[in-house]
């Protein structure tokens, strides 16, 4: 498979059984084969991403020591900024040459996950940066449920199966700019080869070169969405949940040519995350004398917990 294949959640949510089956088959068979999709249909409008894309780039814009306020000490950068060069791939030294930013989750009727979770930053700077983000995360979190109920039809679960432990997850928007490049990196690129931690991704700015897909066969293949699709991948946790049936793709964000290093280039996943207390327990759907179970029982948050370690986000 050498193309991310394309799906319209409009085919899901139109009420039509066929066309709602069709989205099933086509996600649910793009995830078991290469475990991304380029998506349209979804519930981000042309005026958010413009408004979105605009406040992004305002506040990457903002000198730096201003930016350098909203890096917040002791929270593994779950919330507001992390400067240039601080993450790094699992497996690697090198830090990624990328500054990012994070909108957590609004928490609705639910005290003991509010004291949970870290706050979001506010940027007194930027007049619309806080509301444009809490917006665009809300019709991205929408957008990614529709996904994970075609996904559990597809695994001949309840569709509603995720409802409850999406609904007030520890999902993450991450704005990322990747700076312009000035000088022959040593050994670091945009964003390393790795697999999401996450149940899906929903990606926005996948519209350019850059980001690559490691398919079965071992090849890097470029995955490119068109301007009104979302690029969307399995995470680690939906893959081991399913025993890896789903399939959690590594991928990377490779550098320019040299003729484009001197331009940014900015992206912005989606990463859906469950609440804590999610089993990851292989599905008994998934699992059979031709798929023995693979990966020892854990919880959502002490999986998160191990992989931010390794990241080198949190201190043992």
């Amino acid at each position: 498979m050498d193309m991310i294949p394309s799906v319209d959640l409009k085919d899901f949510v139109s009420g039509d059984p066929q066309r709602k089956q069709k989205f099933i088959t086509e996600i649910g068979n793009a995830f078991e084969e290469i475990g991304f999709v380029a998506l349209s249909g979804h519930f981000l409008s042309d005026m958010l991403v413009k408004d979105l894309y605009k406040e992004v780039k305002n506040f990457f814009d903002l000198p730096q020591e201003i930016k350098d306020k909203y890096e917040i000490e002791g929270i593994g950068g779950q919330r507001g900024y992390t400067s240039f060069g601080k993450e790094h791939a699992k497996g690697k030294k090198e830090g990624d040459l990328k500054e990012f930013w994070h909108f957590g989750q609004y928490v609705v009727d639910n005290p003991k996950l509010e004291a949970e979770y870290p706050a979001n930053i506010m940027v007194t700077e930027l007049e619309r940066f806080n509301s444009v983000g809490k917006e665009t995360y809300k019709m991205l979190e929408k957008t990614a449920k529709y996904v994970l109920r075609a996904l559990a039809l597809h695994l001949g679960l309840d569709e509603y199966y995720f409802d409850k432990f999406i609904l007030n997850g520890n999902s993450i928007l991450r704005p990322i700019h990747y700076p312009p490049i000035t000088s022959e990196p040593k050994n670091a690129v945009r964003a390393a080869a790795h697999g999401d931690i996450n149940l899906i991704t929903l990606l926005m700015g996948a519209h350019g070169r850059g980001l690559q897909v490691k398919n079965h066969e071992g090849e890097w293949i470029d995955a490119i969405a068109k301007p009104d699709q979302l690029m969307i991948n399995v995470g680690d946790m939906l893959s081991r949940h399913t025993n890896n049936k789903l399939k959690s793709t590594i991928h990377q964000v490779v550098n320019p040519p040299k003729e484009l290093w001197g331009t940014s280039r900015y992206s912005i996943p989606f990463f859906m995350h469950p609440i804590s207390e999610m089993p990851l327990n292989c599905l008994e759907h998934c699992i059979d004398a031709e798929h023995p179970k693979q990966f020892e029982d854990i919880t959502a948050g002490e999986f998160l917990h191990e992989r931010l370690i390794e990241l080198g986000l949190i201190k043992k």
